[in-house]
């Protein structure tokens, strides 16, 4: 079947009936519920876009001929990974980056799992690297929509999965049979998992026990409403319908999961990694997912950060300070950021190369550099935000106190800008509000910091692939370049 619309994404939802499950009580409609009917219309939206651009986001499938998603599509030229992040921008061009982990994502893994599948097979069962294959087919050709998990509970993070007090918690192996596996346990933190098809669980790339953690190393993709599967929810944070008072988190709360597998049925045919941690551990970087997954995620900081631009430009035009030495400062500060991370994105695609699985790859070292700064940066961002709008953003009006007849009146007079009315300031307030101090706006920071993991761990690896001996011999070099000869009262034995 073609690339499915917006009706079309909305109408598997209901059909699905996956097992959600909100502040203690099952979700029978998540469509519908006021904690996911939001973001399911910004879901909708970007399926529905590609219909609206299909020569953006749409290709003719290599086996069906049908148009299926861009975002699915397999680059084997610079020309072709560039197309492929245009249609990512496109999507980009609704969410602003927002919805961080908009379908484009994880169907980057899903890309390479198809031309990569030959890795799944080095463990020794060639079941596995068929299944890879198939899969990827499967996803692109039925539009599939992703959540993932790959974080185990964090119960005792001094020991290893095997020697927790109840090594029964983190997702594990309980039996085999003709049918498949069985597993069970507990995985963290499936970002849309209400309101996605299916789930990948992903192989950690931290598992640090060799064969210990074995039967904890599990790479397969099921249907969100598999029996047994449970996608449990945090406490949403929309609690108003009204896009003035919440105009991000109305649209792009995604909600994360916990996710409890009881006694889950995994079909030998959805297995592509089965009890093996060294596979798990060279899964990302041997199939080169990490980069094309990075891609993704440069190209939404990208567009993330050129909305905090222009949310700042406008503040300060708002309240009249766009002539002041240190705001024209924080501004310019912004704009170098979105500048360096075009830079990264920029060499990352007209560097690419074609990989040993014959996919045309971006330029790594750009992208993991990007992606281990961005996570510093982004902090510094919104701090800049909240400190351009300094005490406004303490006390500001809803939409009901407007609407008001007894105070309505007097907020649009006391609430007005250099520019522009009451009504129309405190709506640009509230949006930086809700992008920064809201729970959406804090979650938005914690959720950046700790996008791939944590920065400090990130920086450590990012580090130790340095490779140090070019560096230190240029200045080795220079210094012997010096001739500088030691004194003879050094010479002394």
């Amino acid at each position: 079947m073609p690339a499915k619309n917006g009706q079309q994404y909305i109408d598997r939802l209901k059909k699905a009936k996956n097992h959600v499950y909100v502040n203690g009580e099952r979700v029978d409609d998540v469509t519908e519920h006021p904690a996911f009917k939001g973001v399911v219309q910004s879901m909708a939206k970007l399926y529905d876009r590609q219909y609206e651009k299909p020569d953006k986001m749409l290709y003719r499938s290599p086996t069906t001929g049908d148009l299926v998603g861009k975002t699915f599509m397999v680059p084997t030229t610079i020309d072709e990974l560039i197309q492929r992040r245009e249609a990512i921008d496109e999507w980009l061009s609704i969410s602003h980056g927002f919805m961080g982990r908009s379908p484009d994502y994880l169907n980057a893994d899903v890309m390479v799992m198809g031309p990569a599948a030959d890795f799944f097979a080095e463990g020794g069962e060639p079941l596995y690297a068929e299944n890879a294959r198939k899969y990827a087919e499967y996803a692109r050709e039925n539009d599939i929509s992703l959540t993932h998990t790959l974080i185990h509970p964090q119960v005792n993070r001094a020991k290893a999965v095997s020697e927790q007090k109840d090594p029964n918690v983190a997702l594990h192996v309980v039996e085999k049979n003709d049918e498949g596996v069985i597993v069970s346990g507990i995985r963290l933190l499936a970002t849309q998992g209400a309101i996605t098809d299916e789930i990948l669980v992903f192989p950690s790339t931290v598992k640090k026990a060799g064969h210990k953690d074995d039967s904890y190393s599990l790479a397969f993709a099921i249907p969100n409403n598999t029996p047994g599967l449970k996608l449990i929810s945090r406490e949403p944070f929309v609690i108003s319908d009204n896009d003035f008072d919440y105009p991000l988190t109305n649209r792009f709360e995604e909600g994360d999961c916990i996710v409890y597998f009881d006694n889950v049925l995994v079909p030998w045919e959805r297995i592509f990694i089965l009890e093996d941690s060294t596979l798990c551990n060279r899964y990302f970087s041997d199939t080169n997912a990490v980069v094309h997954m990075s891609h993704q995620v440069v190209a939404k900081d990208i567009a993330k950060t050129e909305f905090i631009l222009g949310t700042a430009l406008l503040l300060m035009e708002a309240i009249g300070i766009d002539g002041f030495q240190h705001v024209k400062d924080k501004g310019a500060e912004i704009k170098m950021i979105l500048e360096a991370m075009k830079s990264h994105l920029y060499r990352a695609e007209h560097n690419a190369a074609i990989d040993k699985w014959g996919v045309m790859t971006p330029d790594f070292e750009a992208l993991d550099a990007a992606r281990n700064w961005f996570p510093r940066i982004y902090p510094r961002m919104a701090e800049i935000l909240r400190i351009l709008g300094a005490s406004g953003l303490t006390g500001i009006p809803t939409y009901a106190d407007f609407a008001s007849d007894e105070i309505g009146e007097i907020l649009e007079r006391a609430m007005q800008g250099k520019n522009i009315d009451g009504f129309e300031r405190v709506q640009l307030f509230r949006l930086i509000w809700d992008m920064t101090m809201s729970a959406f706006g804090t979650r938005q920071t914690h959720y950046e910091y700790y996008f791939f993991g944590d920065p400090v761990r990130m920086g450590m690896a990012y580090f130790d692939k340095i490779d140090r001996e070019q560096y230190k011999k240029i200045v080795q070099d220079f210094l012997d370049s010096l001739k500088v000869k030691k004194p003879s009262v050094l010479n002394v034995k």
